[in-house]
This record gives C-alpha cells, structure tokens and sequence, in this order.
C-alpha cells in the first residue's frame, strides 16, 4: 500500500490526500454535484480521483476498519462502518432524512430519468405533519443548522440561498439519502419516532 503511494508524481499523491481527507470528513462522494453558481450539475473531479485509486483507497480505510463502497448506479462512493454518518445526528436531522427518503421514493416511482430529486422546505415539513412529527414550525436557527449538516455530508444541495427560508426554499435530494436509509424501514421509523414525539409532548431537539 505504500510502496503504491510512494510511486506516485508527488501532484498525484496530493490529489489522493485531498481525497482522503475529504472522503473521511463528508462521508460520501458523489460523481455529479450541484453547482449554485451556473445552476447545473457538474462532474465531481474528486470523485473520478478517488475512482481512479480505488484499490488504494480501500486498503487505506479498511486499516481503520471502515469500508469503502462504490455504487456505481447511483453515482456514490462511500465510506461504510459501524455508524454511516460520523456525527450523530439531532431529532429534527434525522426526521429530515426519514422524510427525504419518502419523498425521494415517491419521486423516482414516476417517469424519471435523473437520480437527483427535487422538493421543498414546505413539502418536507408538510409530510412531518402527516406524520404527527410536528407540532409546531421550528426555528429559523435549526432549520439552517439542520440543512448545512445534510449538506455537508452530500445529501442535500441548496440552489437558493439560506438568507430567508419560506416553504418554497428548494431543496435538491442527493442518491445518498438510498445509502443512509433503506425504504422499508422508513415508516416504521417514523412511526416509531411520531410515538416518542408524543410521549415527550412533542419536544424537538
């Protein structure tokens, strides 16, 4: 494993660290990211390094008794180990991920030839409601801590800018969220959690 580092243009044993390093900390890599400022999907070069040491990349992680797995259908890389996502997510994140799964679902079972999704703050926080999961709106401030943790961990992208949030603010939903989250668990979960929010009065943290 070193000998192959070690062989390598000192330009390309920097580009492998900035994969690592950036592997390690978002979790995920995703072949085709959202660009605000051309508004378009991009190629993600990040992705196409990692692609490109794989096998290296592999042995690297799996040292520290982690797994790198690629899908190749959705586009994803991905780091795989005891917990999928490093920090542990809040009440409100976690609800936000069950619900971007279903409505991701629920998107792709129409006529789609994209792996991307599109839906709203509104539509996300109308399902929360269905559900029983909200018994009020939350804060502007969890809101916005909310959705730049799922942005930085490649599940979500933002196209407008979080300067006023309303129920029209977009939301983009990365293939990432199939990874977190599989679909036949996603109602029990949210059940579950829709039994906890009323034995707690319905409390978010």
């Amino acid at each position: 494993m070193i000998d192959y580092y070690e062989g390598l243009m000192e330009d390309e044993q920097k580009k492998v660290s900035e994969v690592l390093e950036c592997l390690y900390k978002q979790t995920f890599l995703l072949e085709h990211i959202y660009d605000k400022k051309i508004k378009r999907y991009i190629i993600n070069k990040m992705f196409y390094q990692c692609d490109k040491h794989l096998e290296f990349i592999k042995a690297y992680f799996a040292v520290m008794g982690m797994e790198v797995v690629e899908n190749a259908q959705l586009g994803i890389i991905y780091l795989r180990s005891g917990q999928v996502m490093g920090d542990r997510l809040t009440r409100l994140a976690t609800l936000y991920v069950l619900v971007l799964k279903l409505i991701y679902d629920e998107q792709m079972a129409t006529v789609s030839s994209s792996v991307y999704v599109v839906t709203t703050l509104g539509a996300i926080h109308e399902k929360l409601g269905v559900y029983g999961l909200l018994e009020k709106a939350p804060s502007d401030s969890k809101i916005r801590e909310t959705l730049a943790v799922l942005r930085r961990y490649q599940v979500i992208a933002l196209p407008d800018f979080m300067d006023s949030l309303d129920g029209y603010t977009r939301i983009i939903v990365y293939p990432t969220v199939n990874v977190i989250l599989m679909g036949d668990d996603v109602r029990a979960l949210l059940k579950d959690f829709g039994e906890e929010g009323a034995g707690e009065g319905g409390s978010e943290s």
